[in-house]
């Protein structure tokens, strides 16, 4: 198979020369919106992350075999990909390790008032603050039970905490005390302290949580979001953060990069990173035993 593969995939020399021992031919692109390096109807196979927003997937002809650096699959045209039959795979369970810490800590740092000690410490007070919160007992939401969702229900669970889901598809699962079905997620939001959102961006999740699932969640709840920018309405969300909510943490936005003017830059309870909490040091590892795992089933 022709494979192209794009910078989104930073492979070593000894990785590359496995992929070639499979029996595939590589080329290379490093940014995603240049030219291509071929011609298109000459690549078979992908290994990229947004390659088709820069280059219309239907112009590949003879693709039949995708590998995303992404969990998600909302920069492909997935309609296309099932007509065509195209073999497709997200980068399943690679980030979810990162993405669960990272919920952990921006909500330790919300209850352990991080912010406040950081700026005492800044400015040389000693102060005591006694609205400090603990984690144990709390009960923790998280909306999207699958591979990142399921690595955040481990790490909450290990603090004492109730984890309940929701999903599409409710199961059986040690992790969670009950999942949820998205149809019943109202039920779920009222009764938790904390929400934590992993699950993909549809044309169904899109403002899934909005000013009326903002209302059903408990007064001086916390927001966690990790999924996609615009499963969060944020004008609903700023209304929330000033009047009930104890604060949130966001990893995504609807608009990327966070534009200046936005006022949850002034929020004094959300903690803001720049889609940052799928980074981690064994990714890297995860990426290549995903990618090698996948081609060794392509015949």
């Amino acid at each position: 198979m022709k494979l192209l593969i794009t910078g989104a995939w930073q492979y070593s020399e000894e990785q590359l020369n496995h992929i070639k021992s499979l029996g595939h031919s590589v080329v290379f692109m490093q940014n995603e919106s240049d030219a291509l390096p071929c011609g298109s109807d000459e690549v078979e196979g992908v290994i990229c992350n947004g390659l088709f927003l820069h280059h219309p997937i239907e112009k590949f002809v003879n693709l039949r075999y995708i590998q995303l650096t992404s969990a998600g699959f909302d920069r492909v045209d997935m309609r296309y990909v099932e007509e065509r039959c195209i073999t497709i795979h997200n980068a399943r369970g690679v980030y979810s390790i990162p993405m669960a810490e990272f919920a952990i800590s921006g909500v330790l740092a919300l209850y352990k008032q991080s912010a406040f000690f950081a700026r005492n410490c800044i400015d040389k007070v000693w102060q005591k603050h006694r609205g400090v919160l603990e984690l144990y007992a709390k009960t923790v939401c998280i909306v999207g039970a699958g591979n990142v969702g399921t690595e955040c229900a481990k790490r909450f669970g290990a603090f004492g905490t109730r984890v309940i889901g929701v999903d599409l598809y409710p199961r059986v699962d040690s992790n969670y005390e009950r999942i949820y079905h998205l149809d019943d997620i109202d039920e779920a939001l009222s009764i938790a302290d904390i929400v934590v959102l992993t699950l993909p961006l549809t044309q169904e999740t899109r403002h899934l949580i909005n000013s009326d699932r903002l209302s059903k969640m408990k007064v001086g709840s916390t927001l966690v979001n990790i999924a996609r920018g615009a499963v969060v309405d944020e004008s609903a969300l700023l209304e929330a953060l000033e009047s009930k909510l104890l604060g949130a943490v966001l990893d995504v936005f609807e608009t990327e990069p966070l534009p200046s003017t936005s006022p949850l830059w002034d929020c004094p309870n959300v903690i803001i990173t720049p889609h940052n909490s799928f980074v981690g040091d064994g990714n890297a590892d995860r990426l290549y035993s995903v990618i090698i795992d996948n081609l060794g089933e392509q015949k």
